[in-house]
């Protein structure tokens, strides 16, 4: 029965079944690497399981493909036809899983090409340079930790006094905002902070609190710059 399953594949030639055995399940492992560094490097606004699992079943869907048509050019022209009715459209919302849809295909591509070496070394690079910019942040610009918004109640000519404060807790103080109105007492100002010590700004609110003319004092932790 297996023997007769084996032999009823009439293409132009011959498939070589262990080759087409291991080029799927190498597929199938190097799309769970894919997707495996996917879920532990995820950090954009929205994960999506079914993402995940298309990484993992890609890789194997274009390696059977590009066995399929085999170097046979009427097959193509039949594969490009029925891709030409079968419409995928999905709109990637982060940038980067269009590189991981890029790895499946090319991976996939490499197994079904029997193209082993390099579909594992493809994964591996591809993966290790992956999991590189993940841990190192590459690419943020990390240039405040704290954003502070208080009252001054005193004269503008005397903001240096809490310039002086700030200056000895920051690296950077950056007078972000400064809003005045007609009949209203005071200023309002915003500041954003690159601090000495992140682990003491709870000192700097106090002593800001305890200063003279200065009041409502707020403070948020300022996010890293990234595209959204």
């Amino acid at each position: 029965m297996l023997e007769w399953f084996l032999q009823g594949d009439y293409g132009a030639a011959p498939p070589n079944w262990p080759a087409v055995l291991l080029a799927i399940l190498l597929a199938f492992a190097c799309g769970h690497i894919l997707s495996w560094v996917y879920m532990h490097t995820h950090s954009g606004l929205s994960y999506s399981r079914s993402f995940v699992n298309a990484l993992v079943i890609m890789p194997m869907i274009v390696a059977l493909v590009m066995m399929v048509l085999s170097n046979n050019l009427v097959t193509a022209f039949g594969m490009m036809a029925v891709f030409a009715i079968v419409r995928f459209r999905n709109i990637l919302r982060d940038t980067l899983d269009t590189t991981y849809i890029l790895m499946s295909l090319v991976i996939g591509m490499a197994a079904g090409t029997q193209k082993f070496s390099s579909a594992i070394l493809g994964c591996a690079i591809g993966s290790g340079a992956l999991l590189y910019l993940w841990y190192t942040s590459f690419g943020t610009r990390h240039r405040y930790d704290l954003i502070v918004n208080l009252h001054w109640a005193r004269l503008p000519k005397e903001l240096p006094e809490l310039a002086a404060i700030l200056n000895r807790h920051c690296y950077r103080a950056h007078l972000a905002s400064q809003r005045t109105h007609e009949g209203y007492e005071g200023t309002d100002l915003s500041y954003r902070l690159l601090l000495r010590d992140p682990n003491r700004s709870d000192e700097l609110i106090g002593e800001l609190r305890q200063t003279t003319g200065v009041s409502r004092v707020t403070s948020m932790q300022a996010e890293e710059e990234s595209e959204i």
